[in-house]
């Protein structure tokens, strides 16, 4: 009697070999492994994700490779547009509509200094002609004066006195009418004495001794060498006294008046 254990570990159940006939018969139409279960494991093992690399071709031809997928997740992001990064501007960088906000405010501050400029120099320019004016006018005005201040006659002394204080002004032209009125007049006419004033001018006849110290427009002091001849009873004849002068003269609504003389 045939032993059937060991006809079914030799060929397997009649259902069983049908089955892995029919498997094979589809692996050779599909082209794929001839054990599905062997496929599948396989299958299995391969994790789902894993990073692709596209192999150059073995015949050398250099064809351009796919990108490599490094993302887990699927097909790569696609590159955001240039419109996306222009709206967005970098960590701690101004943006292009902040920095046009500065710069109006910048340009004012320059526009504001130029013009601060430009009217301290035009100040300064027109503060320099008008002392230069005023070093002519001070120094004609002193040279008419220094004759007339510092002369004087005992026969007319009121004229001689009432024409220098109109060539006066401030507390100079107070102070000066009383040392004549209380000093000078009696003085002259007891000695009969007369003081006549020129200004000093060279021996060829050149121009008189008379140099301007300092000048602003409204205030000047001009040095002049004077000579003064005196005549009286208590001089046998007459003696010249050579005198420096300091003359300061200060211009008024009705021109430029002398307003202090210094004897050095």
């Amino acid at each position: 009697m045939p032993n059937p254990t060991a006809r079914t570990r030799g060929t397997g159940s009649p259902a069983r070999r049908t089955m892995t006939a029919a498997a094979r018969a589809a692996a050779k139409r599909a082209g794929r492994p001839a054990r599905p279960e062997r496929a599948g494991r396989r299958e299995e093992r391969t994790p789902s994700g894993s990073d692709l690399l596209v192999q150059p071709p073995a015949d050398g031809s250099e064809e351009p490779s796919e990108p490599e997928t490094t993302e887990k997740t699927g097909s790569p992001e696609p590159p955001e547009s240039p419109e996306s990064f222009e709206g967005k501007p970098e960590d701690g960088a101004p943006s292009r509509r902040a920095g046009w906000g500065v710069f109006p405010a910048v340009l004012g501050v320059v526009l504001v200094a130029a013009l601060a400029a430009a009217a301290v120099l035009g100040w300064q320019y027109r503060q320099g002609r008008q002392a230069e004016q005023a070093r002519g006018e001070a120094l004609a005005a002193a040279r008419t004066a220094a004759p007339i201040v510092l002369s004087y006659d005992y026969r007319h002394l009121d004229r001689d006195f009432s024409r220098a204080r109109a060539l006066l002004t401030g507390h100079f032209r107070d102070q000066y009418g009383k040392t004549t009125q209380a000093v000078v007049a009696p003085t002259a006419t007891k000695y009969h004495g007369v003081v006549k004033a020129t200004v000093a001018t060279p021996i060829d006849g050149g121009a008189p001794a008379v140099s301007v110290v300092s000048a602003a427009p409204d205030r000047a002091v001009v040095l002049l060498f004077v000579n003064q001849v005196t005549r009286s009873t208590q001089v046998p004849k007459p003696r010249l006294d050579l005198n420096r002068v300091r003359m300061t003269l200060t211009r008024t609504s009705d021109g430029w008046k002398v307003s202090g003389v210094d004897a050095l």
